[in-house]
């Protein structure tokens, strides 16, 4: 059996538009276009954040304590 067999996604629409109504339906359309959109464009934004290295990493995490005398 299909999950998205055309009649499954027929029965699916139709309860749909019987929750949020038609004039509801073109405001939730057009939020998920813009959060898909929204999501994409994150994705290829570069990532300006710098990794720590792992000498300055050390070097704030050793105490007094840690250091041989």
């Amino acid at each position: 059996m299909d999950l998205f067999a055309p009649s499954h996604l027929l029965i699916l629409l139709v309860i749909i538009l019987i929750i949020f109504g038609p004039s509801k339906l073109g405001d939730v359309g057009g939020a998920l276009g813009r959060a898909i959109r929204d999501f994409k464009g994150a994705m290829n934004e570069p990532d300006n954040s710098k990794p720590i290295s792992k000498s300055a990493d050390t070097a704030t995490t050793e105490t007094k304590a840690d250091k041989p005398v």
